[in-house]
């Protein structure tokens, strides 16, 4: 079992708000290799047969209990794909908190890409965080490339807060989902790009049967010389409700492309898009800077406001 050192506890610290081993279940990979494991009386984790991930099983009708699953790198040209399969079980309520930090000062190219799928029962309730940082000052990338895979059973519901806002220099993130009857899905993506980062961003959700939603909401900042592209799309093969909404600030020689898109298969699909794409208003700067910022301060205010 890996020994985390003080740079990865930092990276946890970043990407799962870990300052502390928490209460409940939680695996902890560093540099391709366990670093700790816990589970608990409702909660399982087990490692795949192949060694490629993790297994986690929680019994029907666990309630107010958590696991923890960050990955960190810190090894320059580490590049590796794990899959992670979660069964949670019928009426659970729980949280789940994941995140990949990758703290690069090499010249090498260091790469995580993380392959979840989601299986949950009918009636439960899945809170699942998940958070990307990197760091350091080497030449080598830090890519991070997730595909998160949701299955809703009737009566399911699953909230998403997927975060990215510091040092990612390459990503490519897919979301799929599909839908049962009664089964909501909502979404919240927070992400800034600078430098000459790219992010592309995929959504796709299949409203399966009658009475299930989607709700999709994405907020973007894209600095300096980046790149962003926001695709979503909300397929409705049933009476149900989608929306899907893309808000982006675009400053310096930053480009973005929202490309939302909606599908309706059933004459009472009920489905929606917004997109908007604009610089910081200059009244707004200007109303903070008669407080006594800087036009750097007031931008720097105004776009964490923005991404909360």
């Amino acid at each position: 079992m890996e020994k985390l050192d003080g740079i990865q506890k930092r990276l946890i610290a970043e990407v799962a708000d870990l300052h502390e081993v928490p209460m409940g279940a939680y695996n902890f990979r560093a540099n391709s290799k366990l670093a700790g494991r816990q589970t608990t009386a409702n909660i399982d984790i087990q490692s795949k047969e192949n060694g490629t991930g993790i297994d986690i099983k929680i019994k029907p009708g666990t309630k107010k209990e958590s696991v923890h699953i960050p990955v960190v790198l810190s090894e320059s040209g580490l590049k590796e794909t794990v899959y992670n399969d979660f069964y949670v079980g019928e009426d659970s309520d729980v949280v789940i908190v994941a995140g990949c930090g990758i703290d690069n000062c090499g010249s090498q190219d260091s790469e995580h890409d993380g392959i979840h799928r989601f299986f949950v029962g009918k009636g439960a309730h899945v809170k699942y965080v998940e958070k990307h940082y990197g760091s350091g000052d080497g030449n080598g990338k830090r890519i991070l490339n997730p595909v998160t895979e949701v299955y809703l059973e009737e009566g399911s519901s699953m909230e998403m807060e997927m975060v990215q806002i510091k040092g990612v220099d390459s990503t490519e993130r897919t979301t799929v989902a599909e839908l049962k009857k009664d089964a909501s899905l909502v979404i919240r993506e927070r992400l800034m790009t600078h430098g000459e980062q790219t992010a592309n961003s995929i959504i796709k959700a299949t409203i399966l049967e009658e009475g299930a939603s989607a709700d999709v909401v994405s907020r973007s900042v894209a600095r300096d010389h980046s790149y962003q592209k926001f695709d979503a799309c909300i397929i409705g093969n049933a009476p149900c409700h989608g929306h899907t909404e893309c808000d982006s600030i675009i400053m310096d020689q930053g480009r973005i492309l929202a490309v939302p898109s909606l599908e309706a298969n059933d004459v009472d699909a009920e489905l929606f898009h917004e997109a908007a794409i604009g610089k910081i208003a200059g009244e707004q700067l200007i109303k903070l800077m008669t407080l006594g910022l800087t036009e750097a301060e007031a931008e720097e205010q105004i776009i964490n406001g923005f991404l909360k």
